[in-house]
């Protein structure tokens, strides 16, 4: 059966490929606000990076919310026998709890699970993946993603750029603190 987004958007992760671009929405369970925390945001940027750093996924854009992200990125090959959206979400959930569990232990109850598979979760189940095919849209795209903490109910910063936490400063001053970024119009 296929989910909202599939029915939306018609793809299913399952049917994501390698080499083509992804506009990726990835969301906190229950839209929590873990991702306010520096720690839980920088354990998402050091997968990024390991994934990065080992050819497996390019970054083209991103930010990254306190409920949720968004990221413009390419798959380039597999990790292993999955895909790396897959060791991404597995990784950063792993990380998340494995600091929960020793700073924040209260905090867990909001991601218990009650399933066979595992006991807890940090990431909704069936993120968004739109496929980008043409750099007009990456471009709509990443200003959509540019302007997210600008949004009135987040109201984070004034100027896209000044938001730590996405590809913003990056596309107006060729920096990338992070150094997991790639340019799109190098792919389009």
């Amino acid at each position: 059966m296929m989910t909202q987004n599939e029915m939306k958007y018609g793809i299913r992760k399952s049917t994501l490929l390698i080499n083509e671009v992804y506009f990726w929405t990835d969301t906190i369970k229950s839209w929590d606000r873990l991702l306010e925390k520096d720690v839980y945001k920088n354990i998402i940027i050091d997968c990024w990076r390991n994934l990065v750093s080992r050819y497996k996924i390019r970054i083209y854009g991103f930010v990254i919310m306190p409920n949720h992200l968004h990221a413009i990125w390419e798959m380039l090959e597999k990790n292993g026998k999955e895909m790396p959206y897959a060791s991404f979400n597995k990784f950063t959930s792993h990380q998340f709890l494995k600091n929960l569990r020793t700073k924040h232990n209260q905090d867990l109850v909001g991601f218990k699970e009650y399933d066979p598979e595992r006991k807890h979760r940090f990431w909704q189940r069936d993120p968004l993946a739109m496929e980008m095919n043409s750099r007009n849209v990456v471009s709509q795209k990443l200003d959509y993603i540019h302007f997210n903490p600008l949004q009135e109910h987040w109201g984070l910063v004034n100027k896209p750029e000044d938001y730590v936490w996405s590809s913003a400063k990056f596309y107006e001053t060729g920096v990338d603190d992070f150094k997991i970024l790639t340019d799109y119009r190098e792919r389009f």
